[in-house]
């Protein structure tokens, strides 16, 4: 890719910042920002944790970004249930009337009701919404989105094949934390602790500790503890070659974090994409990069722009905040360890020694500094050794060992800088302002005020002008006078003046035109943009969907089974469809000849995510001629459309109500699976509003938990770094992820390579059958995992007794020992759980 950004990037690349609260918001503006997003409290919001921001602030918000020449992005990025939809499509309306200039969507259904209500009101893709090709993405732009964001598992590689196959505008984030999971098909803290990602409360299981299960064998990975928890994205150096594929918008992830850290990295990027304009390259120093770290740094990576190195990605030795290494233990006397120093520190700097062997971190601040000499000191430079001391009672000493790593987390001197570009009167951050001035005797005086974005108002003096006796207005009174735009958001760019036959103008009275110019000006630019706003039809589309349903004579079973021994085992059972989802795609054609000679329609699973040079995998499906596809991104959708192929949409396609549903059926998916965010209740609310006929539930499984482009074989039990050179050993082993409650989930690699982690207890739906039956749900799926023979046969036969109604649900769990649930977003099958119990 080349690196050659224009003179006119600068006005096409976006910085696109977080704001979790008022200060963040003052902080993103006052450092640079050009767009903010922002969450409001009144739920839809994929980060629930934020402070965010409430509806009545919306008008007061937007009026200071307008003002500031700052666009402003909602979040509406959940998953939303058919209930909730009512209270969405006033909160819609309510965000279109304010001015918001986008609002950032997951759900396929609320994108349709946005676009009803408010067709001015631009819709982004949200990265949740899993769109990670062209292919993806030109399926979903009948949605009617200006722009999608594209997940951060892709490459700069892919990024530019996606930006030259595509019109449509990208987004990509260029700093903060990463996920392991893609966004979107995380169902991690769900199932494990029955609070949803989707739905804006992530129990961030990735940061968690994990030891490896390899072939039974637990392995040792010494210090090797957090399998899933990757080190933050610092995209800078990427930054060149981003703006060269033309990217709209560079995101810097955030919304849980300080003013402080907003203040501090929209700095950082605000100049590096200067710097990149200018000067085709950037200037990011060790010091700059120390700044960064000490806002927030669980340690820095390209994160996937580089490509993958899975190894770099997530080195597995932590998981929270550590800041910048100073050093190592040297040695500890009494109440203080001395160290030398790979960074400076002063009185006041916050520490902390990492434990080893398992142990907790300990830290606290800088209470006494010593030179090597022992000499007091209030600051030491890097490279020196420093003998320092903390307050009493701070740390254990009997468990710092020398040796130890020591991390500066926190310094005040800093976060003080950064405040005070956020907390004062008087505005950093100044918009340019064109004046003209036309000054004549005999006539009023005529001042005009243009801002960089067109918007100009004007000010006519009622009182002719005199002839000046002694001294005529000039150019550079004018200059001086009505450049005095101190406390107001504006600074003069040009001044243009026409002045005739040597009038006098009082000072009084520029003083009083320019104080009425910035008024009128601030009042222009404030206004709400004028907006088609309606929620008739967007009103209609809550109402149920009825059509003609075709009731079938009896339940139909799917089983999806994960090896040849499972599918053999089902087929000519009695089953009337399997499903092969196989890590080794080239035993489809066996699992094909298989299903036909048992008679037994079969669909095969595509792959979850489609990345760029990936559509010859959806080909592969269709060249074993299956009688259907189980469709999990919109590019398999639309492929099956195209080729006139049977498709299911599957789980990951994320349908959660009933317009989401109609949508994925008018791409051409005959069945649509219920989305794992759904409780019991949540899914007969979808059952009722749409016809049954529409649906596939799946009522058995293995919750697919993490869905990961990072692979823990790679990283741990190969000395590669990514899929050229691992040696494959997931083709080997059978590895499984024991947690801290000594629970061991299957970790399995697709044909992609991408990690699936399953949840180690199966989940069963049994509870909610009978009311499907007597709804008319026709289709019911269970899906495998590594059940043997015997186990496949047994889950099969208990299942269809139960859609025979011969036994009950109560003995379905008991005879499987399964788990009491079929979702876990705001409610379960089961004895209610503590959401937090993970943690």
């Amino acid at each position: 890719m080349s690196t050659n950004p224009s003179e006119t990037d600068a006005h096409r690349v976006e910085l696109l910042a977080p704001a979790g609260d008022w200060d963040c918001v003052r902080g993103a503006i006052e450092n640079g920002a050009d767009a903010v997003y922002f969450g409001l409290d009144c739920g839809f919001n994929a980060r629930a944790r934020a402070k965010n921001f409430g509806i009545s602030d919306l008008d007061d918000l937007m009026r200071m970004l307008r003002r500031r020449s700052v666009r402003g992005y909602v979040t509406i990025n959940t998953l939303v249930f058919p209930d909730e939809l009512p209270r969405l499509v006033g909160v819609i309306e309510r965000i279109a009337d304010s001015g918001v200039d986008a609002v950032l969507v997951q759900d396929f259904g609320v994108a349709r009701l946005v676009r009803e209500i408010c067709p001015e009101l631009e819709i982004h893709a949200s990265t949740q919404m899993s769109l990670t090709s062209a292919e993806t993405i030109e399926v979903a732009r009948s949605l009617g989105l200006s722009r999608v964001v594209l997940a951060r598992e892709l490459s700069l590689a892919e990024i530019g094949k996606i930006a030259g196959s595509t019109d449509m505008p990208l987004e990509v984030f260029i700093h903060g934390a990463l996920c392991v999971a893609y966004s979107g098909q995380c169902l991690t803290s769900e199932s494990l602790g029955g609070r949803s990602a989707n739905r804006g409360q992530c129990a961030q299981a990735c940061r968690l500790p994990y030891e490896l299960v390899c072939d039974d064998q637990l392995r040792d990975l010494e210090e090797v503890r957090y399998l899933l928890s990757p080190q933050d994205l610092a995209g800078y150096a990427a930054i060149p070659d981003l703006i060269s594929a033309g990217i709209a918008s560079l995101k810097i992830e955030g919304r849980l974090k300080t003013p402080e850290y907003v203040a501090n990295i929209t700095a950082h990027y605000r100049r590096a994409i200067d710097d990149a304009i200018a000067n085709r390259k950037i200037k990011i120093d060790e010091t700059d990069r120390r700044e960064m770290e000490l806002s927030f740094s669980r340690g820095f990576s390209p994160g996937w722009l580089e490509g993958n190195n899975h190894k770099r990605l997530v080195p597995g030795l932590q998981s929270a905040k550590r800041g910048i290494e100073l050093g190592v233990v040297r040695d500890v006397a009494g109440d203080q360890v001395q160290v030398e120093l790979s960074a400076p520190i002063a009185l006041g700097d916050g520490l902390a020694i990492l434990g080893k062997h398992g142990q907790a971190d300990q830290g606290g601040r800088i209470y006494e500094l010593r030179d090597s000499a022992g000499q007091m000191q209030k600051h030491i430079a890097e490279g020196d050794t420093a003998w320092i001391g903390f307050g009493r009672g701070e740390i254990d000493w009997s468990t710092v060992e020398q040796g130890a790593l020591v991390f500066k987390n926190d310094d005040p001197k800093l976060n003080r800088r950064l405040r005070r570009t956020f907390t004062g009167d008087d505005p950093i951050r100044r918009r340019p302002i064109d004046i003209s001035v036309v000054a004549e005797t005999g006539k009023p005086l005529r001042v005009s005020a243009t801002s960089d974005d067109s918007v100009s108002v004007e000010v006519i003096d009622p009182d002719p002008l005199p002839a000046a006796r002694k001294h005529p207005i000039d150019e550079t009174t004018l200059r001086e006078k009505l450049g005095r735009l101190g406390g107001t958001p504006f600074r003069l760019r040009e001044l243009r003046c026409d002045i005739r036959s040597a009038p006098i103008v009082p000072m009084a009275m520029l003083n009083r035109i320019r104080r009425e110019l910035v008024a009128r000006l601030i009042e222009r630019l404030e206004q709400t943009p004028a907006r088609r706003i309606t929620t008739e039809t967007a009103r209609k589309m809550l109402d149920p969907i009825v059509q003609p349903d075709s009731t079938m004579d009896s339940p139909r079973i799917a089983v999806l089974c994960r090896n040849l021994e499972q599918l053999r085992s089902v087929c000519g059972e009695g089953v009337d469809l399997v499903y092969a989802d196989f890590q080794d795609i080239r035993q489809y054609r066996e699992a094909v000849s298989i299903a036909a000679d048992l008679e037994t329609p079969i669909g095969l699973a595509s792959i979850r995510m489609q990345k760029p040079g990936e559509a010859g995998l959806i080909k592969t499906l269709a060249r074993h001629r299956p009688d259907w596809i189980l469709a999990r991104n919109l590019a398999v959708i639309d492929h099956c459309r195209r080729e006139s192929i049977p498709c299911i949409a599957d789980f990951s396609l994320n349908v959660a109500n009933h317009r989401s549903a109609q949508w994925i059926r008018s791409l051409g998916a005959e069945r649509v699976t219920a989305s794992y965010d759904l409780n019991r209740q949540q899914v007969m609310d979808l059952v009722d509003v749409l016809p049954s006929s529409w649906l596939e539930i799946v009522v058995h499984q293995h919750m697919p938990m993490f869905h990961m482009e990072h692979c823990v074989f790679c990283a741990v039990l190969s000395p590669g770094t990514d899929k050229t050179n691992c040696g494959r050993p997931c083709d080997h082993h059978v590895v499984r992820l024991r947690d801290r409650v000594g629970a061991e989930h299957t970790l399995q690699a697709d044909v992609a390579c991408r990690n699936t982690l399953y949840n180690a207890t199966p989940q069963s739906g049994a509870e909610v059958v009978s009311d499907l039956l007597d709804r008319g749900v026709g289709w019911y799926r269970i899906e495998l995992l590594d059940e043997d023979v015997a186990a496949t046969k047994f889950t099969v036969a208990t299942y269809r007794k139960l859609l025979e109604r011969k036994i009950t649900a109560g003995d379905v769990w008991r005879q499987l020992s399964a788990a009491n649930r079929i979702g876990v977003t705001r409610g379960t099958l089961e004895t209610k759980r503590d959401p937090l119990a993970i943690l």
